[in-house]
């Protein structure tokens, strides 16, 4: 009997897969924590910028407002957990700290699907507590479960993160699915539920751990660091002095002044820092400069107080988490611009053969994953029963829900059916700078307007008759006349307007006092073969398919001899990330108004993206253990955090302006941005190798 199983000999006689049971209660309940999490997500730019009178209707906000908005609800996910693993240190425990912030989260979710301004600030809000609580917590039970196995517990992250993705993966696909077919509301629901349902069951299977995850009695400045590295690194005690704590209120301040301020700036038009206005820069940006300035000088001041091998370690350590800044701040473009770029710019229909292709490539991408989740919930199952039978039936809930939703899907994009349909449009000659706009062969460039139902024709108005495929599960016959309205913001797709979502259009646009209701009358003109429109979230599975896919390749390349320095590998990351949005600048140059890119493009930018991220992501918080000693841990994850919170702000700032930029020059310049800042800060990493090694002094 090993050290484990004498300290926690119930825990360890439940064995799964080789595992303490426990461990895939935990990965459970953060597969439907992450669930919830990427379902939400995924939706709310798509949400927030959809045009408010459409086949699925949003709030029309520019994406500049929309992005500002999830740009500082992102970075503080990344602050609260900081304070959430304080709580439960010294309060709640780990147990309690899960489930409290389960309850809020889900609350959290159930506000949101309410869709009114204030339900979505204040289900936002209890998002950000309730992610506060539960992030830092749940991994900390993990590791006081392997305290005294300290040889199984890379393989119970392992296993624990395949649960990350698998909640991601089923979350962006279901619930993006039911809140692009069916309407907002649903989707954001259904986070909630499966909210719900894993608190549940992770409060049933309570029982199973017994001590585990109480309140810690041994703390993190009891944690001994080796001898012969005290020695080593000179690690001297380097209190805070006065002025350092008041440079660190001030640069919080700031920071989060600036976090509320951004989206409320933009979209109440209340600005707290205007009285720092500058003729040309914005009086927020000119005080989160002055803030920057002072927590640079609060870093570098303390940095120099260390000495020889600690302070070049941190130096090493304030490097990796700028480049971390760099790394996220395109790497997230995919909660922000590239949502915009799949629902406005992808052509996302396929037809005939291609349609067919996708369907069974769906299906398997699918169903095969959640045959294994299954098995694995059945021998959990007969492991756990006896011992904790109320989680186990709840956890049987929650994967029929899963099943029920996924063969409902599959079987309606099976049946859905392409109708080609024609519409009278407004034919108009599109006019740039005074001068008609041509193309690259010379010719006029021309813009179609729908005539709408409500319209009324004008002689000087050139009518034209538009055809377009609609992908509907409905029968309708040739020749027949139905509603159909736009389903992105170009005009370039269109959707099926049932009796219900005729009347609530036509209401809405009534009610908002609109000009034109956007409604279309067309005519049947031809029934196609079988057709499925692609959903804008479905893109966002990828990434977790393909980590899934690659993990395992870039785990032995790591453990290999070929094994690259941190810095090669973050270079690496930056530029392979560029190569994928430099597909999308290739992909998207030269496109004209109304024509769509092909989704290729937009499938192999992921596959990059996730291949950079499996570069450079998972070394940093490695080398946070590495180049730190052991009482400054929590402090230097808390500014690993920070960076990346930094780098979610910049993604969705930067990811905001795809329009203004598109506008003003063209998509491809958009994407050429995010192609040439990652390479070139990627080759600059890379060339700081030698400097980098000499500051780690041996860490490898």
């Amino acid at each position: 009997m090993t050290v484990g199983t004498q300290k926690n000999p119930d825990f360890f006689d439940t064995k799964v897969l080789g595992h303490p049971a426990g461990l895939f209660v935990l990965f459970f309940t953060e597969m439907w924590e992450r669930f919830s999490f990427y379902g939400m997500r995924v939706l709310l730019v798509n949400f927030l910028t959809m045009a408010i009178i459409s086949y699925n209707p949003g709030w029309e906000w520019v994406p500049e407002n929309a992005t500002s908005l999830f740009g500082t609800y992102a970075m503080l996910l990344y602050i609260t957990p900081i304070l959430g693993g304080i709580i439960a240190d010294k309060f709640t425990g780990y147990n309690w700290a899960v489930v409290i912030g389960s309850i809020i989260m889900t609350l959290g979710h159930a506000s949101m699907s309410l869709e009114t301004e204030a339900s979505l600030f204040v289900g936002l809000g209890l998002l950000i507590v309730g992610t506060g609580f539960f992030k830092p917590n749940i991994t900390s039970i993990i590791s006081e479960m392997y305290k005294y196995l300290p040889n199984k517990k890379d393989g119970a992250f392992t296993i624990f993160y395949m649960g990350v993705n698998a909640g991601a993966f089923f979350g962006m696909l279901l619930c993006g699915y039911l809140a692009e077919k069916l309407g907002w509301a649903y989707g954001f629901g259904l986070a909630g539920v499966f909210m719900l349902l894993g608190t549940i069951q992770f409060w049933l299977a309570k029982p199973l751990f017994g001590s585990i995850g109480e309140v810690p009695k041994i703390t993190l400045k009891e944690v001994e660091q080796p001898q012969e590295d005290i020695k080593k690194t000179n690690d001297k005690p380097n209190p805070f002095t006065t002025l350092d704590k008041i440079l660190i209120a001030i640069a919080s301040f700031i920071g989060l002044g600036y976090a509320i301020n951004d989206p409320m700036s933009k979209i109440a038009n209340i600005d707290m820092f205007a009285w720092a206005q500058l003729p040309s820069v914005s009086g927020q940006y000119v005080v989160v400069l002055f803030g920057l300035l002072v927590f640079l000088f609060l870093v570098i001041s303390r940095i120099l107080r260390y000495e020889g091998v600690l302070r070049d370690r941190m130096f090493a350590f304030i490097i990796f988490a700028f480049f971390t800044v760099l790394f996220w701040m395109s790497f997230e473009q995919g909660a922000s611009s590239l949502i915009i770029f799949a629902r406005d710019y992808v052509d996302r229909s396929l037809s005939g053969s291609a349609a067919i292709a996708f369907n069974v490539i769906n299906t398997a991408l699918t169903v095969i994953p959640l045959l294994i989740i299954t098995y694995v919930l059945f021998l959990l199952g007969k492991r756990t029963f006896n011992k904790i039978p109320g989680s186990n039936i709840t956890l049987a809930i929650t994967f029929i829900g899963v099943w029920i939703l996924t063969v409902w899907m599959l079987n309606r994009d099976w049946n859905t059916n392409s109708y080609e349909v024609s519409y009278k449009s407004i034919k108009t000659k599109v006019v740039e700078n005074g001068k008609p706009k041509l193309t690259e062969n010379g010719k006029q460039i021309y813009s179609y307007t729908p005539i709408y139902e409500d319209y009324k024709v004008k002689p000087s108005d050139l009518v034209v008759e538009r055809k377009v495929n609609i992908a509907e599960t409905f029968n309708f016959r040739l020749g027949e006349i139905i509603p159909i309205i736009t389903k992105d913001n170009v005009n370039s797709t269109f959707g099926y307007l049932t009796p219900a979502k005729l009347k609530d259009t036509r209401l809405k646009a009534e009610q908002l006092d609109k000009k034109t209701s956007k409604v279309v009358m067309a005519e049947i003109s031809d029934i196609k073969d079988k057709e499925v429109e692609i959903t804008v979230s479905w893109f966002s599975i990828l990434n977790s398919f393909f980590i899934i896919a690659f993990a395992s390749f870039f785990s032995k390349w790591f453990d290999s001899k070929y094994n690259p320095s941190a810095t090669v590998k973050y270079g690496l990351g930056l530029i392979v990330m560029g190569v994928g949005f430099g597909l999308l600048a290739w992909g998207s140059s030269g496109i004209q108004d109304g024509v769509k890119v092909s989704m290729v493009w937009l499938i192999f930018a992921y596959l990059f993206h996730t291949l950079g991220e499996l570069c450079s992501s998972p070394i940093g918080l490695s080398y946070v253990s590495k180049l730190v000693p052991a009482r400054m841990i929590a402090l230097m994850f808390g500014m690993w955090y920070l960076a990346i919170a930094i780098g979610n702000k910049l993604a969705a700032v930067l990811g905001g302006e795809i329009e203004n930029i598109t506008q003003e020059y063209s998509l491809s310049t958009f994407f050429l941005i995010f192609t040439v800042v990652p390479t070139v800060f990627g080759l600059i990493i890379i060339s700081l190798g030698k400097l980098v090694n000499k500051l780690m002094h041996g860490v490898k």
